[in-house]
């Protein structure tokens, strides 16, 4: 069973039927702390969650519940690009609508159609894309919304303008997390950890240097607060490679020894 950030229509509720191509249970929950505690607890196998997105940065929840939280490890990823739609009622028009409603982040994602189109609506925010979705199903065509194909077709909803978000490019990183770590080498791996160190000059970088003395390719690092004490941090850092590769194994076994605090969130393809 394959756990999501709900309700159903949302885009996470879309990348776990992309990614899992209908071949396991899917099961919503209402927060993604809850979605990785089940897998925790033991009530479902896997969850998928948002962990980073293109536009708006690093989902914050999810790097703090996997690096405090559980022990879970990270056994896929899966891009999904986000197509933000304006959508109305069956039958309404575009002069019939008078507010438009939808979860914070796709309003600030549309501003520009917003201001060029809309200036006249008023804006209302939802708790999620789907529920903003609902809300239009249930009006008598003055309200539209912003959110998903797959919440379009859910709601019965018409697509009154598509894609139409600021940047064409916006995609949400989604994470597999498990209990079990798969470390299969494969022809394009990533490998995620996320250490704290101690507060004086360069020790950072001597961390760092560690990769880079045997060549290893860090595609992404950033510090998050380590919540026990004001002014300590723990670093996420990405790698290319597989912890199976042996340079890669020991770079990070320096790393470990060079740190108070040191986990291992996995090795998948990507």
């Amino acid at each position: 069973m394959l756990g999501y950030l709900g309700p159903s229509g949302t885009f996470s509720h879309q990348a776990a039927m992309e990614w899992s191509q209908g071949k396991e249970e899917l099961k919503e929950f209402p927060t993604i702390y809850s979605a990785i505690q089940a897998v925790q607890n033991g009530s479902i196998e896997r969850a998928i969650v948002p962990i980073e997105n293109s536009i708006e940065g690093s989902v914050n929840t999810t790097l703090d519940t996997i690096a405090f939280d559980v022990d879970l490890y990270i056994t896929g990823e899966y891009i999904l690009h986000i197509s933000e739609n304006l959508m109305i009622k069956k039958g309404a028009k575009k002069e019939d609508i008078k507010i438009i409603t939808s979860h914070p982040q796709p309003i600030g994602q549309c501003s520009k159609l917003l201001t060029h189109e809309f200036a006249d609506s008023k804006i209302e925010f939802a708790d999620s894309t789907a529920a903003a979705a609902k809300r239009v199903c249930e009006s008598d065509g003055s309200v539209a919304c912003i959110g998903s194909p797959n919440s379009a077709e859910l709601y019965g909803l018409d697509i009154l303008y598509a894609d139409c978000g600021d940047d064409t490019n916006n995609s949400t990183r989604f994470v597999v997390l498990a209990k079990n770590q798969l470390t299969q080498v494969s022809e394009r791996d990533k490998t995620s950890i996320v250490f704290a160190i101690d507060n004086t000059p360069g020790r950072l970088y001597e961390a760092i240097e560690l990769l880079a003395k045997e060549k290893i390719n860090m595609i992404k690092i950033e510090s998050r607060p380590m919540k026990d004490e004001l002014g300590k941090y723990v670093f996420f850092i990405d790698i290319d490679g597989n912890i199976d590769d042996a340079s890669i194994y020991f770079a990070l076994d320096q790393v470990r020894r060079n740190t108070y605090f040191y986990k291992f969130l996995g090795s998948y393809k990507y």
